[in-house]
């Protein structure tokens, strides 16, 4: 399973971003596909994780309103739309593919990437 996350960048509270995370096709069948985080001195989150059937199964009470997830059969990707963000959204966020529908227990991993969002 490869995983390969983009879209990571330096924005201001209140703007937006969006990330990108390209599968490969084995990940796509019966995995839940998901986003992590991890700030600085915390341990990693969960963030937002759907289903292989396209159903979100787990969404942080921290973005609740403000993030969402979507993943495209046809491009093979999993997206997460950051809207209103906030400096403690501050993270290099990872995403994730498992057989768990809310990504519990063994996971694979993509690379980090970093999103600053400045006051």
């Amino acid at each position: 399973v490869q995983l390969q996350a983009s879209g990571g960048g330096l924005v201001q509270a209140g703007e937006s971003l969006r990330l990108s995370c390209a599968a490969s096709e084995r990940a796509l069948k019966g995995y839940a596909l998901g986003w992590f985080r991890q700030a600085p001195g915390k341990e990693r989150e969960p963030v937002m994780a759907i289903s292989w059937r396209g159903s979100v199964t787990y969404i942080a009470e921290s973005v609740k309103g403000r993030f969402t997830i979507e993943r495209d059969f046809a491009k093979n990707t999993v997206s997460l739309q950051m809207n209103s963000l906030k400096p403690e959204d501050t993270a290099v966020y990872y995403c994730a593919a498992g057989a768990s529908p809310i990504l519990k227990g063994r996971n694979y991993w993509g690379q980090g990437t970093l999103v600053t969002v400045s006051s």
